[in-house]
C-alpha cells in the first residue's frame, strides 16, 4: 500500500518556522475553507418553515415569440475587491457530547487551535496561519457584553479564549482572541471569526463520506482512541479527530504538540481536496448536507452568517484552486527557559504579518526544478543549514492546465497520489 503522503502544505524556508496545526485544525479549516463560505446552503436551510411557490417564469420578460427571457443575475460578493481575513478557532470544551468525546477531564471553555484565514483580494489565495497555543504574548484586556473588562497579561496565547470565554459565552471567547490577534498581527479581522467544536468536526467529515489519507506507519493510541495500520485509508469522523488529537502512544513521536504537525497537515489538505474535488461550493444539495452536519456546532459573526453574503463569496470562489492554498505557522522558537513555551521569531513574524496586511503571497514563489542546472548555480543551490531537518519536503500539487480549469481531486486520485 502507498506509504506516503501528498499534502498542500508549502513550507518556508526561513528558521526557525514550525508548522503547529493543533487539535482541531481540520474541523476548522475544513468548515471555512470549503463549505462555510459556500452558505447559500443555509437559505435552503432556513427556508424549511416558510410556505413557497415559484412565479417567476409567470413575471419573467419574454420575447416576440413569448419565450422567456433568461436574465441570470449574478451573486454579489460582499467584500468585492477587498481582502477577507476570518480568524478560525477549535473549542477544547469538554461538556456534553464533547465531554464523551474527548474525555470530562476540565471545566470552561479552551481553544487548542486558532488560525487566521486569509482569502484574497481577487478571491485566488486562501492562506491559513497557525498561532501555536504555547505562544507567549500580551494576552489584550477583554470587553465583556455585561460591559464589564478583563485585564490580560502576559501567557500563552491560548489563555485568550479560556479568559473570554470565562462567562461561558463562545462569542466572548473569539471576541477575546480576536484582539489579542489584531494587537499581536495589526489584522483587521472586522469581527469574522468561526468556532467549532469536536463533534461537528466528526459530524462534517462524516458528511463528507471520510477523508482519504496516506498512513505512513502504523500509529496506536489508547489514550486518543487511535488504532491504525500503514497505507491508504479513508478515515470517518470519529477516527479522523483521533488522528488530529493523538499525540502519544506507537507511531507517533516524543509525545509533543509539535510532533503533530505533518499529519494534521495532510489531515487539513486532504479535507480540502476532496471537499472541493466533490465540488462542494457548486453542488447545492451536496454542501446541504454537509453544512447542515455542523451548524449546531458552530458560532459564527452575523456578516458571515448572512445567507446573501455567505451565496456571494461562494460564487465568487467557485473556481478557486486547490494548488493556492498555503498552510503556515507563526515564525517561532522555544523561549529558553522551563516554561516550555514559545516565542515569535519577530522579524519573521512581523514580515508575515504585513504580507498579510498588504494582501500579498506569504510565502515566495517555489523555485522552478524543471529548469537546466547551470555550472556556476553556486551556494543558493545548497540547503539553508537552519532548515529544520525533522520536517520533509512537502510537494504542491501540479497546477492547473489553465486558469479556467481549477485543480480538482477525486478520492481515488488522493489515495493514487500515496507512493507506493
Amino acid at each position: 500500500m502507498p506509504t506516503r503522503r501528498r499534502a498542500l502544505a508549502r513550507h518556508a524556508s526561513r528558521a526557525p518556522r514550525h508548522r503547529v496545526l493543533s487539535t482541531l485544525a481540520s474541523a476548522t479549516a475544513a468548515i471555512l475553507g470549503f463549505a462555510v463560505v459556500a452558505g447559500a446552503s443555509y437559505l435552503l436551510l432556513a427556508q424549511n418553515s416558510i410556505e413557497r411557490q415559484d412565479i417567476s417564469q409567470l413575471v419573467a420578460p419574454t420575447d416576440e415569440n413569448g419565450e422567456t427571457v433568461e436574465t441570470p443575475a449574478e451573486p454579489t460578493d460582499f467584500a468585492a475587491g477587498e481582502p477577507i481575513n476570518i480568524l478560525l478557532m477549535g473549542s477544547d470544551e469538554r461538556n456534553g457530547e464533547n465531554g464523551d468525546i474527548g474525555g470530562r477531564v476540565a471545566e470552561g471553555m479552551r481553544s487548542d487551535t486558532t488560525m487566521i484565514m486569509h482569502i484574497s483580494g481577487d478571491r485566488e489565495r486562501i492562506e491559513v496561519v497557525s498561532i501555536p497555543r504555547d505562544l507567549r504574548v500580551r494576552i489584550s484586556d477583554c470587553q465583556m457584553f455585561d460591559g464589564t473588562v478583563k485585564k490580560g497579561w502576559t501567557a500563552k496565547f491560548n489563555t485568550a479564549f479560556s479568559l473570554g470565554g470565562s462567562n461561558g459565552n463562545r462569542a466572548e471567547a473569539a471576541a477575546c482572541t480576536m484582539r489579542t490577534v489584531s494587537d499581536l498581527t495589526g489584522l483587521d479581522f472586522n469581527g469574522h471569526y468561526v468556532v467549532v467544536d469536536f463533534s461537528g468536526f466528526i459530524d462534517m467529515i462524516d458528511a463528507l463520506d471520510g477523508v482519504p489519507m496516506c498512513i505512513p506507519n502504523d500509529m496506536y493510541s489508547t489514550k486518543a482512541k487511535l488504532d491504525l495500520e500503514a497505507g491508504p485509508q479513508v478515515l470517518d469522523g470519529q477516527t479522523a479527530l483521533a488522528f488530529a488529537r493523538a499525540r502519544t502512544g506507537q507511531g507517533l513521536g516524543d509525545g509533543t504538540d509539535l510532533m503533530r504537525i505533518d499529519r494534521q497537515h495532510e489531515l487539513l489538505t486532504n479535507t480540502a481536496r476532496k471537499a472541493l474535488g466533490m465540488n462542494m461550493l457548486t453542488d447545492i444539495q451536496k454542501l446541504t448536507q454537509f453544512v447542515r452536519a455542523g451548524t449546531e456546532s458552530i458560532t459564527i459573526d452575523e456578516q458571515l452568517g448572512s445567507i446573501t453574503n455567505m451565496a456571494g463569496l461562494a460564487y465568487h470562489l467557485r473556481n478557486f484552486d486547490t494548488s493556492n492554498l498555503v498552510f503556515e505557522t507563526v515564525p517561532w522558537q522555544y523561549a529558553g527557559d522551563a516554561s516550555g513555551d514559545v516565542v515569535m521569531v519577530q522579524a519573521e513574524a512581523d514580515e508575515m504579518f504585513q504580507r498579510l496586511v498588504d494582501d500579498v503571497p506569504i510565502t515566495d514563489p517555489e523555485p522552478d526544478t524543471t529548469a537546466t542546472a547551470t555550472p556556476d548555480a553556486g551556494p543558493s543551490a545548497a540547503p539553508s543549514a537552519t532548515a529544520e531537518p525533522s520536517t520533509p519536503a512537502t510537494s504542491v500539487p501540479t497546477p492547473s492546465p489553465s486558469a479556467t480549469e481549477p485543480l480538482r481531486e477525486t478520492q481515488e486520485d488522493i489515495l493514487a497520489s500515496c507512493a507506493v
